[in-house]
């Protein structure tokens, strides 16, 4: 009893003098802290030097090509057609002058003759009465007495003939004017878009015979917003302006390769647009069914890339995107190897590129990369 009784005295003891022993050790064994001094090092940075540059500013825009001229094939007669040109088929070709229909003149020649026939009766007419006339005259001055009366003189009778002679020669007229429109000829040099009438059928006047458009000249109409017209030389409100008007490079997808055409612009429209405030100008393409160069030909209906030559613009200075921020600043390294905060004026953002117009000097250096948070004077190391 006397052993269990110094055993539940000296065992508190004993575990409390171990705690004590082990937080000793864990102190006594602590890892010593190195006091280390701030990096104060000056942050490395990649800069360009900028030199002012003369510029060509091209315009970027798009369009659909359409033919110069396209119309409706449309007769003024009636009758059979009894002949069409080989190629009045969708896509064939003709030049100007070509037949491209005929319908059947026996009408017509009928009419002609029977015109003819109506002038002989008149002339026939006419020499009768101017006889007459003359008789009376005669016969007046040999027996009559004051002043003879139109009707007796045969004035009436003469215009009458007369009268009829001239509508006899319209009638003739008439006739032949329609039997020359039994011959529909190409207005121009063109392709055949749409056929919808075949040899041997009978069509009315102002019946469509077929849909055609010239091949000679290509049009494309370009949309110009009003803040890209600064660069361009367009003839705004004075026609057309031929040689003087800026180049345009055509670009397109097609059968499996890029193709190119040359063009040019040579009018702008009127107004603006109502509905997008552009400005559209009028490009032409000559000849776009040559295979010069070996292109593809320039068809109609083709979606086009336009890039527009543009006028040369003096001191400008290009950079990357990386080199300014939304609010258009820069971040320029003085001499002293000092940060600054510029902000610029900017003329144009383009995909690769930034053309800035003012705030930046010649041989200013730029930060493009090093600097994640800006401050103004803070000191830099260039790489």
């Amino acid at each position: 009893m006397i052993v269990q009784s110094r055993l539940k005295i000296l065992l508190p003891v004993v575990l409390l003098l171990a705690g004590i022993a082990s937080a000793w050790a864990v102190i006594a064994t602590r890892p010593q802290m190195t006091l280390q001094t701030p990096n104060t090092e000056a942050p490395l940075v990649t800069v360009i030097q900028v030199e002012p540059q003369s510029l060509r500013l091209d315009v970027h825009s798009q369009g659909v090509v359409t033919p110069r001229n396209e119309i409706d094939l449309i007769p003024e007669v009636s009758g059979k057609i009894i002949q069409l040109h080989p190629d009045f088929v969708a896509g064939g070709f003709f030049v100007r002058n070509d037949l491209l229909a005929a319908i059947d003149p026996r009408d017509y020649d009928y009419a002609i003759s029977q015109a003819q026939a109506q002038i002989a009766e008149a002339k026939r007419q006419l020499a009768m009465e101017e006889a007459q006339a003359e008789q009376a005259h005669n016969e007046w001055q040999a027996l009559g007495e004051g002043t003879a009366s139109p009707l007796a003189m045969h004035e009436p009778q003469l215009a009458e003939a007369r009268a009829k002679l001239k509508a006899a020669e319209a009638s003739l007229l008439q006739a032949q004017t329609k039997r020359s429109r039994c011959e529909l000829r190409a207005p121009f040099t063109g392709r055949l878009q749409t056929k919808l009438v075949g040899l041997g059928q009978t069509i009315q006047a102002g019946e469509k015979l077929a849909r055609i458009y010239s091949t000679d000249l290509a049009e494309i109409r370009l949309p110009l917003p009003t803040d890209q017209l600064a660069y361009l030389d367009l003839p705004l409100g004075e026609g057309q302006c031929g040689e003087t008007c800026p180049k345009v490079t055509f670009t397109a997808d097609f059968a499996g390769t890029v193709q190119t055409w040359e063009g040019r612009i040579v009018r702008s429209e009127g107004k603006l647009d109502d509905t997008t405030g552009v400005l559209y100008a009028v490009a032409e393409v000559l000849n776009p069914y040559s295979r010069k160069d070996r292109n593809s030909p320039l068809l109609a209906g083709l979606f086009v890339q336009a890039q527009v030559l543009g006028k040369e613009q003096q001191n400008l200075f290009v950079l990357p995107q990386v080199a300014i921020n939304a609010s258009q600043q820069a971040l320029v390294v003085d001499a002293e190897l000092r940060l600054h905060i510029r902000r610029l004026e900017v003329l144009r953002n383009e995909p690769d590129r930034i053309l800035v117009k003012g705030g930046l000097n010649a041989g200013d250096r730029i930060v493009t990369s090093g600097i994640h948070v800006p401050v103004e004077g803070m000191k830099v190391r260039v790489e």
